[in-house]
């Protein structure tokens, strides 16, 4: 894939508490082009089982789109033992509309704010652009005075997602059954579904996949989808169900496999050619649905 030429940009990085509940602050890591703009803001969740990880977790990613002329929002969010699902999508949603009314002094604009996300932080990406009017994911209200705004999103990015967390479950369950030798996934993902779902019915209720299996009237922004072949984490036929029904329902996702990658590639391996490869088509895909 030829790159393009475009302009880098310095970037300016600070941490900003976004929310708190009780005594406890949830902070968002900016990542913020030096200019003008008005430039898109995309907001970036972390991976991690939806229970480890952290802002910090994906800032090779993030740092390269902010150079290209992108604002970056990586958050924190409530996981467990602190809270269980729908809290992290709470937390998530308030972001986007917290972001959205501060928009402008951010370098951006309302209608240009989309989300982002790896494994099951890609999950979260997609689930709250297919749900973005979702009463208990908007639940936690602006503060008085602000700018009334939803959570709908221009585009999502999703780097290797659980796209359907029930499957997924069960997958690593048949793994864990079959006695060992078997990857050290299934002891690291189980444990994360059950705190995070606690039921069969939730994973189902949040799946994607599921959700358009269902017939769910849900919104569907533009999404870009990259996963390598090898990617033992993330079933492919997961993927496959979930690209289908997903244009089979009228939305317009572009599949990108990257051949021999497994789980993570970017992160694990920011300077291979596919690692950077993957980065330049996160970097057009913004910059083309956000014109």
């Amino acid at each position: 894939m030829a790159v393009q030429a475009r302009e880098i940009y310095e970037v300016e990085v600070e941490d900003v508490e976004y929310i708190r509940h009780g005594d406890k602050p949830l902070l968002a890591r900016l990542f913020r082009p030096g200019g003008a703009g008005p430039f898109p803001l995309m907001v970036e969740l972390h991976g991690g089982a939806w229970c480890r990880g952290d802002r910090l977790n994906d800032t090779v990613i993030n740092e390269a789109l902010a150079q290209s002329g992108v604002v970056v929002v990586a958050l924190d969010f409530r996981m467990p033992p602190v809270a269980a699902y729908p809290a992290s999508l709470a937390d998530i949603n308030y972001a986007i509309r917290w972001l959205k009314a501060r928009a402008a002094e951010l370098g951006s604009r309302p209608d240009l704010v989309g989300v982002m996300g790896v494994s099951s932080g890609a999950h979260q990406a997609m689930l709250l652009g297919m749900r973005p009017r979702d009463p208990r994911y908007s639940a936690v209200s602006l503060p008085a005075g602000t700018a009334a705004v939803n959570a709908g999103v221009r585009c999502v990015v999703l780097c290797w997602p659980v796209i359907d967390p029930l499957a997924r479950y069960r997958y690593a369950k048949k793994l864990k059954e079959g006695g060992k030798p078997y990857p050290d996934l299934v002891d690291q993902v189980l444990p994360c579904h059950d705190e995070y779902w606690r039921t069969e019915e939730a994973m189902a209720e949040g799946s994607p996949v599921l959700a358009l299996e269902r017939g769910e009237r849900v919104e569907m922004p533009p999404a870009l989808y990259l996963q390598g072949t090898r990617d033992i984490a993330h079933p492919r036929p997961d993927l496959d169900r979930f690209v289908a029904e997903y244009r089979k329902a009228g939305g317009r996702v572009e599949l990108e496999l990257f051949e021999g990658e497994g789980q993570a590639f970017i992160t694990r391996n920011p300077a291979s050619v596919n690692a950077r490869r993957a980065i330049e088509r996160i970097i057009d895909f913004v910059h083309k649905e956000m014109r």
